[in-house]
C-alpha cells in the first residue's frame, strides 16, 4: 500500500489554515490539523479525515514535541505548513510594545521554531520534505496602513524563508512562502471593522476599496491560497525553493 504523505498545518482550525488542510487532504495527504483551539482543530480534522492536535506555536518545546510525535506515530513528516498568525490594527505611533511582542512571537518567532522543528525531524529521517510559510503581500511592501508590526513580522518571514531554503537545500528540503492579499476570513472581518473605524468610514466601503485595489476584481478566498500551497508541496514544484509566491489577484506585483 502506498504510504500517504503526512502534512501538518498550524493555525488550521479556521480560515486559510482550514482551507489548506482540506485541499491537502483532497490531494492525498494525511493531514494533522493543529490549532491553539483544540475544538476547532478537531472539527476540521473530522471533516478531512485527519488528526487533530492542540498546539501553541509560541511554545518551542511543544512545537518540537509535536513534530517528533507526528513523525513517530504516522511514520513520517513530509510537509509542514506554518500558517498560524495574528494581526491588530493601530496607527504606528499608537502601537504598544506588548502588541509588537505578540505579533512577532506568533508571526515570526513561531515560524522560526516551527521550521526548525520540522526540518530537524525531516533531516533525521532523510525525508525530502516541503516547508511552506504563510507570509503576506504585507511582507513585500510597507504601504499598508495601521499594520506596522504585522508588516515587520511578514517581511521577516520572507527573509527567513530564503535563509531556511539556502541552508536546507543540501538536505533536499524545499522552503517557500505564499503571500496572500485581501483574503475573506474571520481575521479579515476584524480588520475591516478596525480599518473602517480608523478611517472614519464603514466596513463595506473599506471592502470596496480592497476590491478596487485588486485587478482581478474580487476578494481572495482561502482556497486560492490553499491551492498555491498544494502546488508548492507537490512534485511539480520540486525545483522551487526560497520563493515568496504572490497570491493576491494582482493587488501587489513584484
Amino acid at each position: 500500500m502506498r504510504h500517504l504523505k503526512v502534512a501538518l498545518v498550524t493555525g488550521a482550525g479556521s480560515g486559510i489554515g482550514a482551507a489548506i488542510a482540506r485541499t491537502l487532504a483532497s490531494r492525498g495527504h494525511l493531514v494533522v490539523v493543529t490549532d491553539v483551539d483544540r475544538l476547532r482543530a478537531e472539527r476540521v480534522a473530522a471533516e478531512v479525515g485527519g488528526h487533530a492536535q492542540a498546539l501553541d506555536v509560541t511554545d518551542p518545546a511543544a512545537v518540537a514535541a509535536t513534530a517528533e510525535s507526528v513523525a513517530r506515530e504516522h511514520g513520517s513528516l513530509d510537509v509542514w505548513v506554518s500558517n498560524a498568525g495574528v494581526s491588530a490594527m493601530r496607527p504606528f505611533l499608537e502601537v504598544p510594545a506588548e502588541q509588537v511582542e505578540r505579533t512577532l512571537a506568533v508571526n515570526l518567532q513561531a515560524v522560526f521554531s516551527c521550521g526548525q522543528a520540522a526540518a530537524r525531524v525531516m533531516v533525521a529521517a532523510g525525508t525530502q520534505g516541503r516547508i511552506v510559510n504563510v507570509a503576506s503581500m504585507a511582507g513585500k511592501q510597507g504601504r499598508v496602513p495601521y499594520l506596522a508590526d504585522y508588516v515587520a513580522s511578514k517581511f521577516g518571514v520572507v527573509g527567513l524563508t530564503q535563509a531556511m531554503a539556502y541552508e536546507l537545500a543540501s538536505h533536499a528540503i524545499t522552503v517557500n512562502a505564499v503571500c496572500p492579499g485581501y483574503v475573506a476570513t474571520p481575521m479579515q472581518e476584524r480588520e475591516l471593522a478596525w480599518e473602517a473605524s480608523l478611517r472614519g468610514t464603514t466596513p463595506d466601503e473599506v471592502r470596496a476599496l480592497w476590491i478596487a485595489d485588486t485587478p482581478l476584481g474580487r476578494l481572495e478566498e482561502p482556497e486560492d491560497v490553499a491551492r498555491a500551497v498544494a502546488f508548492l508541496v507537490s512534485e511539480d514544484a520540486a525545483f522551487i525553493t526560497g520563493e515568496a509566491l504572490a497570491v493576491n489577484g494582482g493587488a501587489y506585483m513584484d
